[in-house]
């Protein structure tokens, strides 16, 4: 039985309908629990108007509810010849209640609930990936506090620079995912408005509550002007991509410092045997295929929003099939994100530190900018100590006997780990997960 909420009683061509319908059927069962949750919170507002009769909302609630579990639990099937999950969720509503079912769809078009359905999604998403970011950052900041006392050299240009140190090089990760956070948080609030209500983009002359609705599905506040609503769609994907392809940019570059420092040219780290792959016909080899792949992965996310753009970017105001595609390019980047972040947190914790590296001969002159400060600090101007220092450098008579001695916050012996975490903390609280989670409770429960 094929099944549109747009039908009108004529048949449309066979490839017609293929090509527009796409892969719709195949994302949409990732949209199934949210396009429940919609409409559970459309038809309460319905029959708080006078637009659904109390008996039938109560017939309804206990079916849609069901379908929610139904959905939650991965049950939810979009059956051949229907076109989307909407039209799935009107169609067995209607074979269960009968008319009843098809009273869903008053003041509603499928544009705003594709909108409700993907910021419903994309909220869940966020809270699971913020959670991993949160973990990593914990684990790095560990790792950080446990190596940092042990000193690496720090690099400009590839060439060897300062004194640096594990506890440096693992907490600079773990704060640059903090402005990641911050970043993510800037999305989420540009996700938690809630659209539903501007019907197919200018409003209904249904006496909708879309303040009510608003409560229901505990967004923050409304996507207010109709048109400007459903102009969100492709902005909304494209900040969200945004917010991950930053994350991924943080990532990506602690895997690629993770290929360098575990070669045998730095062998400032070493991977377990289990972390690591071979090569078919050299013994030898111990790969890092986990960080190169993480790289490959987080570059790949980091090309999405510039995707989206390319799909949405000269579209004038209203709806377009053309934002169909968003979903092909945006849903894969939650779980190939979620997927690094796992990956990369399992790979920190198994990876092992060398100690001692400083004391290697061709890391001497890393310790230069210290004996400048060594002798400013005797009385010495600086461009004068800097010119003696390079004089010593180039005659090839460097020494320097001193002890590192770096206090300010962020340094080598003052990281701030505590500062940061707190600074995490409150980025962390302004996301209002727990609002969510109790008007979702109050949803289905």
């Amino acid at each position: 039985m094929a099944m549109k909420l747009w039908d009108k009683g004529y048949t449309v061509d066979a490839k017609i309908d293929e090509f527009t319908v796409g892969n719709d059927r195949v994302l949409d069962l990732s949209l199934a629990p949210f396009d429940i949750l919609g409409t559970i919170a459309h038809i309460t507002m319905l029959e708080s108007v006078g637009l659904l009769s109390r008996e039938d909302l109560a017939a309804l609630l206990p079916e849609l509810k069901s379908l929610y579990r139904q959905a939650v639990a991965g049950d939810f099937v979009i059956e051949d010849g229907i076109e989307d999950v909407h039209s799935q969720v009107e169609l067995m509503l209607t074979r269960k209640l009968g008319d009843i079912g098809k009273k869903v769809h008053t003041g509603r078009s499928r544009n705003d609930q594709v909108l409700v359905d993907l910021k419903l999604f994309v909220r869940a998403r966020i809270e699971e990936t913020v959670g991993r970011v949160d973990s990593l950052f914990r684990t790095l900041q560990q790792a950080s506090e446990k190596y940092k006392d042990v000193l690496i050299p720090g690099y400009t240009h590839l060439q060897v620079a300062m004194p640096s140190s594990f506890g440096l090089w693992f907490g600079a990760y773990a704060e640059s995912l903090v402005d990641d956070l911050t970043v993510m948080k800037a999305a989420w609030d540009v996700v938690n408005l809630n659209p539903l209500g501007s019907a197919a983009g200018y409003g209904s002359s249904a006496p909708l509550d879309r303040t009510m609705t608003t409560r229901l599905l505990g967004f923050d506040d409304l996507d207010y002007n109709s048109v400007y609503s459903q102009m969100t769609r492709g902005k909304m994907e494209r900040t969200v991509a945004f917010a991950y392809s930053s994350v991924a940019e943080t990532v990506g570059r602690l895997a690629v410092d993770g290929c360098m420092f575990s070669s045998q040219n730095f062998g400032f780290i070493h991977l377990p045997d289990s972390l690591t792959t071979g090569s078919s016909i050299m013994p030898h080899k111990k790969n890092p295929d986990v960080f190169e792949l993480v790289r490959a992965h987080c570059n790949k996310i980091q090309g999405v929003p510039a995707t989206i753009r390319m799909i949405c970017g000269n579209l004038p105001s209203g709806y377009f099939r053309d934002m169909q595609l968003l979903k092909e390019v945006f849903f894969p980047i939650f779980k190939e994100m979620d997927d690094c972040l796992d990956i990369v947190e399992y790979a920190v914790k198994g990876m092992e530190v060398a100690s001692d590296l400083m004391s290697d001969p061709k890391y001497k002159l890393a310790f230069s900018v210290e004996e400048v400060n060594h002798l400013v600090g005797e009385g010495v101007p600086f461009r004068d100590a800097y010119r003696r220092v390079a004089d010593s450098i180039r005659e090839g008579t460097f020494e320097y006997h001193g002890e590192l001695k770096h206090t300010h916050e962020g340094s080598i012996g003052n990281l701030c780990n505590d500062r940061i975490a707190a600074r995490k903390e409150k980025v962390l609280a302004g996301f209002g997960f727990r609002k969510v989670s109790e008007a979702v409770s109050g949803l289905v429960d």
